[in-house]
C-alpha cells in the first residue's frame, strides 16, 4: 500500500470495514495510511442481520484493540447498498437481510462512537483514485463486479454520492423487462446479467442444475457448450450494459473490481463488446483493472472514516 498518495487527517488512526456478500475485511491503518492489522471473516448472511452486526462490532472492537487507549481513531464502513437519507435506514442492498435496519445506529449504540457508512462501490473508486489504477484520471467510474454488481463515480478525486445516495448505482438499470427479477423488485437489471449469482442463476434457470461462476469460467474455456454459452452470454451483456454507461458519462476510465474483475476475457473480447455498443466509433476509454485487489474497498472504507477529508458529496 503506498501510503503517500493515501488521504489523511490528523487522526491518528482509522478502521476501514467492508461488509461483502460472502466476506467482511477489517482493516486499522495509521496516519500515513501503513497497514497495522487487517483481518477476513465470512459474512454470515444467512444468519441475518443480528448475526451481521455483532460480527462488525467484533471486527471493530478488535481493530480497535490493537491500539493503546489513548489514540484517536476513526471508522469507515462500507455496505452493498446505501443509508436512506431521511430514515437513515439501509436500503437497495444486494445483502437483502441489511434492508430497513438503522445499521449506523445499532453500531454506534454498541460502540459508542460515530460512524460513517458509504456504498461499497464509492469506498472501491475512492481507492482506486487514490492509491490504484484511478489514479491521474479526472472522471473515474468504478465498478464492482462479484456477488452483486455496482458502481461508484469519482471526479477530480472526490466521490460523487448524489441527493439520493445512489450515484454510480448502474446494476439497478434495467436492461431488459422480460428478463430475470432483481431483488429490487425490476427485471432484467444490470445485476441479474453480470453479476457472479446472476450468472450462476441464468445457469440454473437455462439447464436446470447449479455450477458457480468459477466452474461456468473454467468449463467454458475448456469448451463445454452450455458454458460457453452462458459464458458469452455474460460477455455480450458486459459489452452492452457497460457500453452504454460509457455513452452516457463518457468517463475518463473505467476501472473494474469485484472478483469477476479476474476473468481475463474481459480486458479482451469484453472490450471488442464494449466497442461494438458504445456511441463511438474510436472508443478510446481505457477499461482498466483495478491494481489494490479484493481490499480496495476496505481501504476507501478507512478514508471515508476520516470525516474531515471524505471527498464525498
Amino acid at each position: 500500500m503506498n501510503s503517500a498518495n493515501t488521504p489523511h487527517t490528523g487522526t491518528a488512526a482509522s478502521i476501514g470495514i467492508d461488509l461483502g456478500g460472502t466476506k467482511t475485511e477489517a482493516v486499522l491503518l495509521s496516519s500515513d495510511g501503513t497497514v497495522i492489522w487487517r483481518q477476513r471473516r465470512p459474512t454470515n448472511r444467512a444468519d441475518g442481520y443480528s448475526a451481521i452486526l455483532s460480527n462488525v462490532v467484533e471486527m471493530i472492537r478488535k481493530a480497535a484493540g490493537q491500539l493503546p487507549p489513548d489514540i484517536r481513531y476513526t471508522i469507515g464502513i462500507g455496505i452493498p447498498g446505501s443509508l436512506d437519507a431521511t430514515t437513515n435506514l439501509v436500503r437497495n442492498a444486494n445483502s437483502t437481510c441489511l434492508i430497513g435496519h438503522p445499521l449506523k445506529t445499532d453500531i454506534e449504540r454498541l460502540i459508542g462512537q460515530r460512524v460513517q457508512i458509504r456504498n461499497d462501490a464509492d469506498c472501491f473508486t475512492l481507492a482506486e483514485c487514490h492509491s490504484g489504477a484511478g489514479q491521474g484520471y479526472g472522471l473515474v467510474f468504478g465498478v464492482i463486479m462479484g456477488t452483486g454488481c455496482g458502481g461508484g463515480i469519482c471526479i477530480n478525486g472526490e466521490v460523487r454520492e448524489g441527493p439520493h445516495r445512489i450515484a454510480g448505482e448502474w446494476g439497478h438499470q434495467s436492461m431488459s423487462p422480460d428478463g430475470a427479477e432483481c431483488y429490487c423488485g425490476n427485471h432484467g437489471c444490470v445485476e441479474t446479467l453480470i453479476s457472479g449469482s446472476g450468472v450462476e442463476t441464468a445457469f440454473l434457470r437455462e439447464y436446470g442444475h447449479r455450477l458457480t461462476m468459477d466452474e461456468i469460467v473454467t468449463q467454458a474455456r475448456a469448451g463445454e457448450e452450455r458454458c460457453r454459452n452462458v459464458f458469452d452470454n455474460f460477455l455480450e451483456d458486459f459489452g452492452r450494459c457497460l457500453g452504454g454507461l460509457i455513452s452516457i458519462l463518457d468517463p475518463d476510465a473505467v476501472v473494474l473490481g469485484g472478483g469477476l474483475s479476474n476473468i481475463d476475457e474481459l480486458y479482451t473480447e469484453g472490450i471488442m463488446r464494449i466497442k461494438k455498443y458504445a456511441f463511438h466509433d474510436n472508443l478510446r476509454t481505457p477499461i482498466l483493472k483495478n491494481q489494490l485487489g479484493d481490499s480496495a474497498g476496505v481501504f476507501g472504507a478507512a478514508w471515508i472514516g476520516r470525516t474531515t477529508d471524505q471527498k464525498i458529496y
